[in-house]
């Protein structure tokens, strides 16, 4: 390795020369030794010094070149790859309340020293990693004695610099002169600045783009050179920060996410990065993992990356809601071997979350929990909040909304990483901030958004192939692939299940319905198989905007990813010199008429793989060593079996004294056989059950048991709801003697109504509308879907029947004068977790005949009992209270007519 710094004058050239003629051979020597920081003293007349870093070819070394003009003492950095420019000298400097430190400075010396890290992460492109880098730490001053030190850090795929104010006295920052000067022609792949980085990237030039804030990672080609730029070690004692850039000008100037930032000195700020390189150098690059700080959590052995069944693209809230739907998206993580299911927003308004965890763990698998950072933004919640689901059994949590970088929610992030480390719970964040290398420093962290990800419902092909290129660069990235259900897909199905490779994160959350990935069995196996994290990673092709084909390596297989965003099919040629020597198996996984197929080949090193795409398509390939008798590279999987349970019907309604018929159906429909599997009908306390039990010894794959019931209500039945509940219990092949059985359990729920009510849920609607989605029937509004909604709860009071609205809504029944009173509680629903304001009305024969004050989240339910004597039709209508609809889920619960 060679690395040294040079003036730009001739004094004192022999004499640093001859220091770093000591160093390098020390250096090389030895292997793994760093020499001693060395202080040199320079001439005023100095002008421009060069920090040069070679490990690699001698024409790729990074040059960085720092100038100080005497005579206005102000910085400027350029870099050079080779002979040529990448970015042109552009300002260096930093301005605090105390003083302007971009100007008047003058050199008071300088340290150099070379920098090698070793260190492990328990996510990313590469889990064994050497950090290697030259390290110049010039010293300046202000005549008045104000202080500035800037640190500059040169590797083989990047450089970096930082500023560090001296003293202990408490510092507040107004801004910095930092800039990044690209070339004008320079090409650009730009993201305008959102706090949540969740928008599409677009093709540019450096001087062409719009003016306005670019938010990082940007992309430029220089010539033969790629230059990303971002920042890393972003904590609390700083804010984050964007990228402002005017029309005509490839000037891109550093602009903080606050006006002041105050902290405590000495004050060491954010690396300003530029990842630099040919294309495959800088989608390589772990650089900014490398500037980052060490891990501050000792013990990792808890940490576990994985994949993840998420259920939220496959029934958003209502499937949240749904403990029936997460415990089918539980078996069917525990069918595959995935690690861990997700449950997102919507969940906080049930009670049964314990109940599911220990589901999860009798199946081998862990949940993750979705919540609001602003359940967790005090010191006094996040130990309520995170003791509480830590005791449930919960592994982790993903974490969403943050939507800013400014100082104060860095802070908070600071707080919540240590919070939950200390704990040992993992986090995913969304609606956040960038990776800065956050998974060094907190590895527990297993993935963040920060993408305009699948969600969106619509991602271009151009962004899926840039994405590669600039967002994944800097960190785990949480796209969410696999939602084939569910918006306007672009890619292909290959391409698609190529993102599990292409696309690295901690977590991969797959965004699959049950049902979508059961008619994609080639894909099953394949995800099945896949791993979240790597020892390492290729770029083998690609290009930002047309395609990226990528090789990650877990263990001794390879996994080869191949997407493309061609209109038109293709034949994609990827050359096998990354593998080592000998012969290799390879399972392709491609497109087909009727969907994916397998092709499986033979072949070596020198070898190039030859695999048809379709239009908007790829490939996905599993590699391992050929051997003879070996007729794939898969690997075992531990399968529970896949079984359901249904209850027929969900809901009933009965008199006292009479019966209902009720039907449960245990079904294995993959991985069988399961053994003693037993179905039983059990019936609330007071009632009886006729029949309602089978057995069966064994059952095989696509078998299927069934009892009938019937179940008899008694004369003095309690009004109101009943649970009838239908269970099955069975055993999984090959578990130790002893283990509990596995259970199912499923709830027919019996309405008994008192006589002479009727409720207008079960009446027809002669006429409906509504804010978000349809009027729900006995659940509250869910805004998308007929169902979707949750139990109707207000101020944590749960009600059997009612409508759930969303303002401005109104719902009308004819009752034809057959009624005298119309009774119900309203409120605004306990889901709500944002502001939401109401006011409920209801209407006789278009006449107002009572109205609330304005409610909302905080109030109580307000008891309605109108006199209805004669109305022929019933109008119930909710209004917003004044600050808009968002958010305004409006209950009529337990809403009545009482008969005449």
């Amino acid at each position: 390795m060679e690395a040294y710094v040079h003036t730009g004058t001739h004094r004192f050239r022999r004499r640093l020369l001859a220091w770093f003629a000591a160093a390098v051979g020390a250096t090389v020597g030895l292997g793994t030794l760093t020499p001693p920081a060395a202080a040199v003293t320079e001439s005023a007349a100095t002008t421009s010094w060069n920090v040069t870093h070679r490990t690699g070819k001698p024409g790729d070394a990074l040059t960085a070149r720092l100038q100080l003009d005497a005579a206005r003492g102000t910085l400027s950095l350029g870099v050079r790859r080779g002979g040529a420019t990448v970015l042109d000298p552009a300002p260096v400097g930093i301005t605090t309340d105390a003083a302007d430190l971009t100007t008047g400075l003058r050199l008071r010396g300088h340290t150099v020293r070379n920098v090698t890290e070793r260190y492990s992460t328990t996510t990313g492109k590469q889990r064994r990693r050497v950090a290697q880098m030259t390290e110049a730490r010039f010293s300046f001053a202000k005549d008045g004695g104000d202080r500035l030190d800037l640190i500059v850090r040169v590797s083989d795929d990047g450089f970096a610099y930082r500023y560090v104010l001296p003293g202990d006295d408490e510092v507040t920052v107004l801004g910095e002169a930092s800039a990044f000067q690209v070339p004008d022609e320079a090409t650009a792949w730009l993201m305008p600045y959102t706090p949540n980085y969740e928008r599409p990237r677009t093709e540019t030039t450096a001087a062409g783009a719009p003016a306005g804030d670019y938010g990082y990672p940007s992309l430029f080609r220089v010539g033969a050179s790629y230059v990303l730029l971002t920042e890393s070690d972003v904590d609390g004692r700083y804010a984050g920060s964007r990228l402002a850039h005017d029309a005509g000008s490839g000037r891109y100037t550093v602009e903080l996410a606050d006006e002041r930032i105050a902290s405590t000195g000495p004050l060491t700020t954010p690396w300003r990065t530029a990842v630099i390189g040919d294309l495959a150098t800088v989608t390589e690059s772990t650089l900014v993992d490398d500037l980052a700080p060490d891990s501050r959590v000792a013990d990792t052995g808890w940490i576990h990356p994985g994949k993840v069944a998420w259920s939220w693209l496959a029934g958003f809230g209502a499937a949240q809601r749904s403990l029936e739907t997460q415990q089918r998206f539980v078996d069917y993580s525990a069918a595959h071997g995935w690690e861990y299911t997700l449950v997102d927003d919507g969940w906080k308004t049930e009670d049964w979350m314990p109940q599911l965890i220990k589901y999860a763990e009798r199946r081998g698998v862990k949940i993750l929990l979705w919540m609001h950072w602003t359940d967790l933004d005090t010191a006094a919640e996040r130990e309520e909040t995170l003791d509480t689901v830590k005791a449930w059994g919960a592994a982790g949590l993903k974490i969403d909304f943050m939507d800013s970088d400014a100082q104060e929610r860095f802070r908070w992030y600071d707080d919540i990483l240590e919070a939950t480390a200390e704990r040992e719970l993992l986090v995913n964040f969304h609606g956040s901030t960038i990776p800065h290398g956050i998974q060094r420093t907190w590895p527990h962290v297993m993935s963040m958004e920060a993408v305009y990800g699948a969600e969106q419902g619509n991602v271009s092909l151009s962004d899926v192939t840039t994405l590669p290129f600039t967002r994944n660069v800097v960190g785990s990235m949480d796209y969410t692939p696999m939602g084939f259900q569910f918006g306007t897909r672009n890619t292909s199905e290959a391409a698609e299940l190529a993102l599990s490779v292409v696309y690295e994160s901690g977590f991969q959350n797959f965004a699959g319905s049950v049902g979508a990935y059961r008619a994609r069995p080639e894909l099953e196996r394949f995800l099945d198989q896949v791993p979240t994290v790597w020892d390492e990673t290729r770029l083998l092709s690609g290009h930002p905007g047309d395609g990226a084909t990528v090789a990650r390596r877990h263990g001794n297989r390879w996994f080869v990813g191949d997407v493309t965003a061609a209109d038109a099919p293709a034949t994609r040629r990827v050359p096998l010199d990354f593998l080592g020597a000998g012969h290799w198996r390879i399972d392709v996984l491609r497109d087909g008429p009727d969907g994916l197929v397998r092709d499986s080949r033979i072949a070596d090193r020198h070898d190039v793989l030859t695999v048809p795409t379709s239009a908007g398509g790829g490939f996905a390939a599993l590699i391992c060593r050929a051997l003879p008798g070996r007729t794939t590279c898969d690997r075992p999987v531990r399968h529970m079996p896949l079984t359901t349970l249904s209850a027929t019907p969900q809901k009933a309604q009965a008199d006292p004294g009479t019966t209902v018929e009720v039907e449960g159906t245990f079904q294995v429909e993959d991985f069988g056989p399961v053994r003693d599997a037993d179905v039983r009908v059990n019936a609330p306390e007071g009632w009886t059950v006729t029949d309602g039990s089978a057995h069966a010894d064994e059952l095989a794959t696509g078998a299927a048991l069934t009892t009938r019931a019937t179940v008899h209500v008694p004369a003095d039945a309690a009004y109101g709801y009943h649970d009838v509940v239908v269970n099955a219990t069975y055993r999984a092949p090959g578990e130790k003697p002893g283990v509990p059985a596995l259970r199912h359990e499923r709830t027919v729920r019996v309405f008994v109504a008192p006589p002479g009510v009727d409720y207008v849920s079960d009446l027809p609607f002669t006429a409906e509308r509504n804010g978000w989605g349809p009027v729900e029937r006995d659940t509250s509004n869910g805004e998308n879907a007929e169902g979707d909604g949750g139990p109707l709860r207000i101020r944590g009071t749960t009600y059997d029947k009612g409508l759930g609205m969303h303002a401005t809504a109104e719902v009308s029944v004819d009752i034809g004068g057959a009624y005298d009173r119309f009774r119900a509680h309203v409120g605004v629903d306990d889901e709500v977790i944002g502001a939401a304001t109401v006011v409920f009305e209801v209407l006789g024969d278009g006449h107002l005949l009572t109205r609330t004050e304005v409610l909302t989240p905080a109030d109580a339910a307000r008891a309605l009992d109108v006199d209805v004597s004669g109305v022929q039709r019933l109008t119930l209508r909710v209004t917003d209270g004044g600050d808009g609809i968002n958010f305004d889920h409006a209950d009529w619960a337990d809403a009545e007519l009482r008969l005449a």
